[in-house]
């Protein structure tokens, strides 16, 4: 072999080992979980579980974030936050111009689990706190990433925290559509500003409406239909329509010692294994109502006394059975995987029984879910040509206000309103 040639085997050989020690991690500005051993990610406002990740700035409201490592180690995880604007793209700010205190800290309060098969260590944090807190409102990326290093990203969630510089007033209507009448939500609302120093209305400020705190339902306003003095009225017939879909189908996962709301069979050995009963799709005509909590997951135990610690896992089966099979891919969707359709989350169809089953590791709670079809022509995530959907379904949205100061580099999230459907 000639030396040139050995020359360039020797150098690819030294990139090759290189680089995958160079590669930055990518990370996602949105609900994400980077690690697969990373499980039961909750993130809310400590005054109601479950509830949507908002605090009001220096009122006294944290927001906590809890999660399971079922890796069997404890590690050193940190935390940190980034601004960012309205459509979540960096602010490009320094950290000490949107933080008080320190620009990141480790994870210090975990548990190993006790008297569970499945072994794992339960970490929280509650932000803010005596070492990091925000103080510019806004659109915040909540990170946690080993080592203090943020190539080695395991969690992101988007958490917000807001001011109340402007009010905000919304109902709940049919859809202008006459088609689409008996199945879509329309929002109209008004913002009053007259708090702020408004200078263009039409471009000082924005407002993104989400259904459910989903963030693939989110639609942003940036132009009021009209303004009356210092109000911003937003009653445009072509926007803010959302599909009213249908309530969350929910299972029931507190106990592993007998069958309980929507479990047919458990089986408990090496592992824990539970066999949920059959679904079908709900498409029909009329509107049936059913209790739910739009799409989130609460961990329970009924069998132990802190479930964030004894609470077991178990391998969960979904299966589904359709009059005919679709055209497109079907997932299983719910707070409990950030609504992500990914592969983890597709359903495999099981042609000699006609049906489509997925095995999701979950722990011990209740768990609201819901099936979602992706037509393989149009690639549009869609549930209702599975669950339907009807105008009179219970739905929550919210609706946050957006704000640039003249002359500043970030926007502040400087009014928040919820409203139910019912």
């Amino acid at each position: 072999m000639a030396r040139n040639d050995v020359f360039f085997l020797m150098l690819l050989a030294s990139l090759l080992l290189y680089l995958p020690s160079q590669a930055q991690q990518v990370i996602q500005y949105n609900d994400h979980i980077y690690l697969p051993n990373i499980k039961s990610v909750e993130c809310y406002n400590t005054s109601k579980e479950g509830s949507f990740p908002l605090i009001q700035l220096r009122s006294g409201e944290q927001l906590q974030l809890a999660f399971d490592d079922l890796g069997g180690n404890s590690r050193q995880y940190y935390y940190s936050l980034e601004h960012c604007d309205a459509q979540w793209q960096p602010s490009r700010l320094s950290p000490t111009e949107y933080l008080t205190g320190f620009v990141e800290d480790r994870i210090m309060d975990y548990n190993y689990s006790s008297s569970t098969i499945q072994k794992y260590i339960h970490y929280e944090v509650k932000i803010p706190n005596q070492t990091i807190a925000p103080k510019l409102p806004g659109n915040y990326l909540l990170k946690v990433y080993e080592d203090g290093n943020q190539s080695k990203m395991i969690i992101t969630r988007r958490v917000y925290v807001a001011t109340s510089a402007v009010g905000v007033g919304a109902q709940v209507v049919p859809s202008n559509n006459v088609q689409l009448r008996d199945r879509d939500q329309k929002i109209n609302f008004t913002v009053n500003y007259g708090g702020l120093n408004v200078q263009n209305p039409y471009g000082d400020i924005k407002v993104v409406v989400m259904q459910n705190g989903q963030q693939r339902t989110a639609q942003m306003n940036t132009r009021p239909t009209f303004i009356r003095n210092s109000q911003l009225i937003y009653t445009d017939p072509t926007i803010n329509d959302f599909a009213g879909g249908n309530e969350y189908r929910l299972f029931d996962l507190r106990t592993l010692k007998l069958n309980s709301q929507r479990v047919a069979r458990i089986f408990r050995d090496t592992a824990n294994t539970v066999l949920l009963t059959s679904d079908e799709a709900r498409n029909r005509s009329s509107y049936l109502f059913e209790y739910d909590n739009n799409g989130e997951f609460l961990i329970r135990n009924q069998d132990g006394r802190d479930p964030r610690t004894d609470a077991d896992y178990a391998n969960v089966y979904f299966n589904l059975g359709l009059n005919s099979k679709p055209n497109g891919d079907v997932y299983v969707v719910g707070r409990f995987n950030n609504f992500e359709l990914t592969d983890a989350n597709r359903m495999t169809y099981d042609a000699t029984r006609d049906r489509y089953t997925l095995s999701c590791l979950l722990k011990q709670g209740i768990y609201d879910y819901q099936y979602v079809l992706v037509n393989a022509d149009t690639k549009k995530a869609d549930s209702a040509p599975i669950e339907g959907s009807y105008f009179e379904t219970e739905n929550t949205y919210q609706i946050l206000v957006y704000y640039r100061q003249p002359g500043s580099r970030w926007e502040e999230l400087v009014g928040y309103q919820e409203v139910r459907t019912k």
